[in-house]
């Protein structure tokens, strides 16, 4: 059985599944899609902070909304994701969050884009200073990939796949789900220190590279599946090895 990290390992194996039938394959991403050089989109204030996100309460977009308000005024919040742009006015999770940065002051500091498409999102990730996932659950979590595709640094909830593909202290920050105080003070640790962030996202890339890069999971599929279909002939032959002549 595959799991994408190794929290759904645990769920598999309290669900019963014994633990040496379960082999971690994580989701991969397109590294020659997303990559640190290229076009930027336009940017507002000097730090930027970038959230690519369903936009459902667990996805912990509040969260990034209510950290915003702890950073100094040249940080700004760019929320992609959700309905298309022209829609965003009649969507109640954006009119939710819009009410929560009123009510904390920043509301001329964060901006929704609507949802934005695959030949945009590169650019996007470059135009950040950081890249922040903090949601209450994960599975896996694609965001973070694409993001350290881009060199990016990502502040990331220590949760699901994202802590397996975000290394804290390396290409990023983990902080706990649903805490904006946390998430404020690593992503004020990248505003702080930009050679820093810059050198966080080299290694992101380098980790994108190296373990998430299409290629690399399609061949551990292969490998696990070859594992499978070999256990299943050898199954095979000794029972037809065993059976009465």
């Amino acid at each position: 059985m595959l799991a994408t990290c190794r929290e759904e390992v645990d769920e598999l194996v309290a669900l019963g599944v014994p633990v040496d039938q379960v082999t971690v394959v994580p989701c991969g991403v397109d590294v020659s899609h997303f990559t640190a050089a290229g076009d930027t989109a336009p940017r507002g204030r000097a730090f930027r902070v970038l959230t690519v996100s369903r936009l459902v309460p667990r996805k912990g977009v509040d969260t990034v909304v209510a950290a915003l308000a702890a950073l100094p005024d040249d940080a700004e919040l760019v929320v992609a994701g959700g309905p298309r742009a022209e829609g965003l006015d009649d969507d109640p999770e954006v009119a939710r969050l819009r009410r929560l940065a009123r009510e904390l002051g920043v509301a001329d500091r964060v901006h929704f884009l609507g949802a934005v498409g695959q030949d945009a999102l590169p650019a996007l990730y470059r135009s950040a200073d950081a890249v922040a996932c903090v949601p209450a659950y994960e599975p896996f979590g694609l965001v973070p990939l694409e993001a350290m595709a881009c060199a990016r640094p990502v502040v990331a909830a220590a949760v699901g796949g994202l802590a397996d593909t975000v290394v804290d202290g390396v290409t990023g920050h983990h902080v706990p789900a649903g805490d904006p105080a946390a998430v404020a003070a690593a992503l004020d640790r990248l505003r702080g220190a930009p050679r820093r962030a810059r050198a966080l996202g080299r290694a992101g890339r380098r980790r994108a590279e190296a373990e998430y890069g299409w290629d690399r999971v399609a061949a551990a599929h292969e490998h696990v599946y070859g594992e499978v279909i070999a256990g299943a002939v050898d199954a095979v032959g000794a029972l037809t090895t065993g059976s009465p002549a």
